[in-house]
């Protein structure tokens, strides 16, 4: 069992900045793939970005790519992402996941998920 929380979101302009965390603990953590997911109300959740404990690629959606930077901190149980910025379009409750394939943006194959940060950006 793999427990997932997630912290750093609140309320930001359109422009700023925020890094959001996501803490692992249980056994095997360290095995599993990590994702960022992003949901709206009334749409599925979508794919923001991808990376592994032990290194290898980060992956991101097109909408993350060059704003949004995946990275992971073993020593620290955590695996952030620091999203600069931000747009109104990126408001949403961003949610921690992991899973056992690498680089997948879908949302079924991941076995573990947090609670969701909340991320709202103001124009």
């Amino acid at each position: 069992q793999v427990q997932l929380v997630e912290s750093g979101g609140g309320l930001v302009q359109t422009g700023g900045s925020l890094r959001l965390s996501c803490v692992a603990s249980g056994r095997y953590f360290s095995e599993y793939y990590m994702g960022w997911f992003r949901q709206t109300p009334g749409k599925e959740r979508a794919f923001v970005a991808g990376i592994h404990w032990t290194g290898g690629s980060s992956y991101y959606d097109d909408s993350a790519k060059g704003r949004f930077t995946i990275s992971s901190d073993m020593a620290k149980n955590t695996v952030y992402l620091q999203m600069n910025s931000l747009k109104p379009g990126d408001t949403a409750v961003y949610y921690c996941a992991a899973g056992s394939a690498w680089y997948s943006p879908i949302p079924s194959t991941y076995v573990y998920w947090g609670q969701g940060t909340q991320v709202t950006v103001s124009s």
